[in-house]
C-alpha cells in the first residue's frame, strides 16, 4: 500500500495511490482516506487523479533520526572509519520538505550536497527499548530521503546540526510504502538541469549497510522514543557530490518510487 498526504482543493488529506506507477502519474489515483492512516484504514469516498493533487511529505515527524556512515564505500569516501555503533544524529522536524519543494541553498554553506537514503516511518505505538522483532513491528513503511548536507560547515563545525539542520534539508516523499521487504533494494541519485540530462551520482544497494534496518530501529529507541511518524534515515551510498543553483535531484529507491526537488538559493 501506498500511503500519502496531499494538498487538495478542500485542503489538505491522507490517501491511498492506486494504479502502477510505471503508468506515470498520469496513471495513478488516490483514494482519501479518513483521518490518520496508522489506524484501520477508512475511505471517505473522494477520488482524485494524482495529476490534480500536490504531494506533501508524507509525514510531519517530530523529529527525523539519521545514521552516517552506515554504507562503508560513503565512509572511504570521505577517509572515515565504519563506526562500531550506529552514528546518530539529528535533523529537526523543520528541515523536512515534500516532493518538488525546494532545497533552498544557505548564504553559510558553499559546498552543499546531496545524500539519497531509505527513509523509515515509525507506526503506533512507536518504539521504546525494543528488541529486533518488536523494533520490526514498529515501522509503518517506507518511503525516499535526501539528507542535504553543508559539507563545508560539517567539517568546520566538528559536530552536524547546521550542516544538517536547514531548512528545506530534507526533502521525503513521494508517499509511505508498506509491507516492503527493503533487505536489497537499489538506491539511485540523478542530477540534472533538465529531465534530459541527469547524471547519476549514486548508486547502491540497501543489502551494504552496516546496520540493517531493524538494528537501527532497535538501537535508536534504546536511546530515545520513538514516537508515531517519526522518521529514521539509513545512511547513502558513496558518490555524494554538490548540488548548485538550477540542478534538480532526484532520488529513486526501488519498490518505493522517485523523489525529486529544485535546488534554489535562499530568497
Amino acid at each position: 500500500m501506498r500511503i500519502a498526504r496531499f494538498a487538495h482543493a478542500k485542503g489538505m488529506s491522507f490517501g491511498v495511490v492506486e494504479g502502477e506507477s510505471e503508468a506515470g502519474p498520469q496513471g495513478l489515483t488516490i483514494a482519501e482516506i479518513e483521518g490518520h492512516p496508522f489506524g484501520q484504514i477508512q475511505f471517505s469516498g473522494a477520488r482524485w487523479a494524482l495529476s490534480d493533487v500536490r504531494l506533501l511529505s508524507p509525514i510531519l515527524p517530530s523529529k527525523v533520526v539519521c545514521v552516517g556512515r552506515n554504507y562503508a564505500e560513503h565512509a572511504a569516501e570521505h577517509g572515515s572509519e565504519v563506526p562500531k555503533e550506529p552514528l546518530l544524529f539529528l535533523k529537526p522536524s523543520t528541515s523536512v520538505i515534500g516532493p518538488r519543494d525546494a532545497i533552498r541553498l544557505p548564504i553559510f554553506s558553499k559546498q552543499v550536497e546531496h545524500e539519497a537514503e531509505l527513509a523509515v516511518v515509525i507506526g503506533a505505538p512507536g518504539a521504546r527499548r525494543a528488541d529486533r522483532a518488536a523494533a520490526e513491528r514498529a515501522i509503518f513503511g517506507y518511503t525516499c530521503a535526501n539528507d542535504v548536507t553543508a559539507r563545508d560547515l560539517q567539517r568546520s563545525d566538528g559536530q552536524w546540526t547546521r550542516a544538517k539542520g536547514f531548512d528545506s534539508f530534507c526533502p521525503i516523499g513521494p508517499w509511505i510504502t508498506t509491507g516492503l521487504d527493503v533487505t536489497d533494494l537499489e538506491v539511485r541519485c540523478e542530477v540534472g538541469r533538465n529531465p534530459e540530462e541527469m547524471e547519476v551520482r549514486q548508486l547502491g544497494r540497501t543489502k551494504d549497510m552496516v546496520f540493517d534496518v531493524p538494528a537501527l530501529v532497535s538501537y535508536i529507541s534504546h536511546v530515545m522514543t520513538l514516537l508515531p511518524g517519526d522518521v529514521v534515515l539509513t545512511g547513502t551510498p558513496a558518490g555524494v557530490s554538490p548540488l548548485t543553483d538550477g540542478d534538480t535531484v532526484t532520488v529513486r529507491i526501488e519498490g518505493i518510487g522517485e523523489l525529486t526537488n529544485p535546488v534554489v538559493p535562499v530568497a
